[in-house]
């Protein structure tokens, strides 16, 4: 809860440093000289409910929505000794972390992967596929689990979501200021809003979301060594690597949906800036050094 308020006393913040800006350069006034009326506090008010809401109501629902997606059962009473163990091992490391005992599930897939997400790091999900856990030793499994721990206990899925939020809110405001000048001062359009205005804030809005995606999974892919680095504490590092070594070994690709694939073991694929993993290369360097 803290985190969440940090962030959107953050994103107020933002917005008031913004209005003083634009006040300060003249840019309200030069937007006003070019008919462009904007009242530039409600702007920043509705960007931030638009930005906000969507990645708030995704966080809230994401237990409930990953157990939907990917099948997951939820394991409430071991029925076997693979079951137990999982069970044993995240209940120690949870304790390591200093977290609450989330909810362990084991979803089918033919690749091995595992996930963590929910609303707080006290009501998590951790959850993992049927080829990890049944072919994967017991150490890269442990190592693995620790990396989804680490994930919980840093609180990356609250993080995530929320700086998701807080550039939504720009992408929106930036973008509707675009789509006003170009229907004001290029297409000359002076009464309501014509069809130049929402073609422009549309392609405003993709262009600036392309640019916002981006820092969004840099940011994913510096949590990534972060968790690597505290699955390394929990587990060993030399767990750990042989974790994501087991991981190459089997390909580098991931089966989990949006908002999933964030925090998954099991990222890779063509090195692009759109990547919300580093290669599994880089991990076991990182790792290693």
């Amino acid at each position: 809860m803290m985190r969440i308020v940090l962030f959107l006393a953050t994103n107020i913040a933002i917005m008031i440093v913004i209005s003083v800006i634009f006040n300060l350069l003249g840019i309200s006034s030069f937007l006003d000289a070019q008919g462009v009326d904007i009242d530039l506090n409600g702007l920043l008010g509705i960007s931030a409910v638009i930005g906000m809401t969507g990645s708030l109501i995704s966080l809230a629902t994401s237990k409930w929505f990953a157990k939907q997606t990917m099948r997951v059962q939820v394991i409430d009473r071991p029925q076997d000794q693979v079951e137990q163990w999982l069970f044993d091992i995240v209940a120690k490391q949870a304790q390591q972390a200093g977290i609450s005992m989330p909810e362990i599930g084991i979803f089918h897939s033919s690749e091995a992967n595992a996930f963590a997400t929910g609303m707080n790091k006290n009501s998590a999900l951790v959850a993992v596929s049927t080829r990890l856990l049944y072919r994967m030793n017991y150490d890269e499994v442990e190592a693995v689990i620790g990396h989804e721990i680490t994930h919980v206990a840093n609180g990356d899925m609250v993080t995530l979501a929320l700086m998701q939020g807080v550039v939504n809110t720009f992408v929106y405001l930036f973008a509707t200021i675009i789509g006003q000048l170009v229907d004001r001062v290029i297409l000359q359009n002076e009464r309501g809003h014509g069809v130049g205005y929402y073609l422009s804030q549309l392609l405003a809005e993709i262009t600036l979301g392309i640019l916002a995606t981006m820092l969004i999974m840099w940011f994913s892919r510096y949590r990534e060594f972060k968790a690597d680095a505290g699955g390394a504490r929990l587990a060993g590092r030399d767990k750990m690597i042989n974790a994501l070594r087991a991981l190459q070994r089997e390909h580098e690709a991931q089966d989990l949906p949006g908002q999933l694939a964030a925090f998954g073991i099991n990222g890779g694929g063509i090195k692009t800036l759109f990547m919300n993993h580093p290669t599994l290369k880089e991990r076991i360097c990182a790792l290693r050094n």
